[in-house]
């Protein structure tokens, strides 16, 4: 085997070996929570944004008390069931159960680090 050919096999490997740490990365980023809670408010905003990678983006009005200024939970959706639940509640009361996931390597898996598992709307 020339040395042309052993340095070619050499970075196709590196290149492959690079790949698949990136993936395990992101994989790992994506399936272990930092935080897990829940957050309570007004659906204000939601709606599926993005150029290439479409998300589902969203924001609520955290409930707090008289004459304070409302504080705003800006949060991501990755589930087209919870989504849909969203998309029903615009402008009601919900609870929010999410998982907070630091470091995810891309914004096509949601612009924000808060992914919302469960929806709850509240009378």
């Amino acid at each position: 085997m020339t040395t042309s050919k052993r340095v070619t096999l050499y970075l196709i490997g590196l290149v492959i070996a690079a790949l698949l740490i990136f993936a395990a990365y992101t994989w790992v980023m994506l399936h272990m929570s930092y935080s897990e809670g829940e957050r309570a408010g007004y659906l204000q905003k939601f709606s599926s944004r993005g150029w290439v990678c479409k998300t589902w983006e969203g924001e609520i009005l955290l409930t707090s008390m008289p004459g304070a200024i409302p504080e705003k939970f800006e949060f991501s959706v990755r589930e087209d069931a919870v989504a849909q639940q969203l998309m029903a509640a615009t402008g009601k009361r919900v609870v929010l159960s999410y998982a907070q996931h630091k470091g995810v390597p891309s914004q096509c898996f949601g612009e924000t680090e808060y992914y919302i598992t469960k929806v709850q709307i509240q009378p």
